[in-house]
């Protein structure tokens, strides 16, 4: 059985996020542009609570379909915690950029999260060919999905209200359906950009 691919650990980072002298490195932009996909985690700076309920949990879905517009972008899970948040994005177009696309996701939610606010650099974990495949991807949006049953704050994963996915035309779409698997990869692959494949990477 293959091992899970786990999020970076967030346990701790150098100066709760206020820091800004020290930057986690980044690999070449281009392992973050066209068909890249990439789990994000976004924690608050100094651990900060208290901003999480469902009017930011719709204007955080409002903000994801600009970003989905704007970069080409699917997002095949999300989940907000109460001091940090998670999302898996995958490129759709020879110049989605999700770079750019957290830059943006970021500077609009910014306003809706004062007196808290992020932490100073986002983290990614960019996923590996073997880590793309589709029950392992599966299996990386579920550990995502799983964080608040893992933190002790519900019995089980789909009791937490703050997770979903963001799928432009599909407001219903839910990464913990029954057939969520087989709709989701229909419709990535019919929004798919032959040009998203082209892009060369640096090894």
């Amino acid at each position: 059985m293959e091992a899970i691919a786990r999020p970076p650990a967030i346990h701790s980072y150098a100066g709760q996020g206020t820091d800004r002298s020290f930057y986690l490195p980044r690999l070449p932009v281009e392992h973050y542009q066209a068909n890249a996909v990439v789990h994000w985690t976004m924690p608050m700076a100094r651990r900060g609570t208290g901003w999480l309920n469902e009017i930011f949990h719709a204007r955080f879905r409002e903000i994801m379909l600009h970003a989905a517009a704007r970069e080409g972008l699917f997002c095949p899970t999300y989940c907000l915690m109460p001091d940090h948040l998670h999302l898996v994005w995958m490129g759709l177009r020879g110049d989605s950029d999700q770079r750019n696309g957290v830059k943006f996701l970021r500077e609009q939610l910014h306003p809706l999260l004062a007196p808290h606010r992020f932490q100073h650099q986002a983290h990614d974990h960019v996923l590996r060919e073997e880590e793309r495949r589709r029950s392992a991807l599966a299996r990386v949006c579920f550990y995502v999905l799983d964080n608040a049953r893992r933190s002790g704050l519900v019995a089980e994963a789909g009791d937490w209200p703050y997770i979903g996915a963001v799928v432009p035309g599909y407001p219903a779409l839910h990464p913990l359906a029954e057939n969520f698997w087989p709709r989701f990869w229909k419709l990535y692959q019919a929004a798919l950009s032959p040009a998203a494949a082209e892009i060369k990477r640096p090894t």
